[in-house]
């Protein structure tokens, strides 16, 4: 029988992300925590966004901060190439 570890990300009572490693963990956990600050500075945009757009937008961001941080900075970065998005 083997014994394994898991570290699992919980965000209001939802299973988030499950981990083998407590800093991959943390790091998701971080990127979570930049998302929700980043929605929260959002609803005070000028602009309508619904609860769910806010949160994919913030996710993004967060996700994105290297790019964030250098558009920030006014320096130009090469773009990335776009990803398919998930048909619901």
């Amino acid at each position: 029988m083997a014994v394994v570890i898991q570290y699992v990300v919980v965000r209001k009572g939802i299973e988030k992300m499950t981990f083998t490693s407590k800093q991959e963990a943390d790091a998701y956990d971080k990127l979570l925590d930049s998302a929700e600050a980043l929605a929260t500075l959002l609803e005070q945009a000028p602009v309508n966004l619904d609860e769910e757009a806010r949160e994919q937008l913030g996710l993004f961001l967060a996700t994105e901060k290297d790019a964030l941080m250098a558009a920030l900075k006014g320096k130009a970065t090469a773009p990335k190439a776009p990803k398919a998005k998930k048909e619901t």
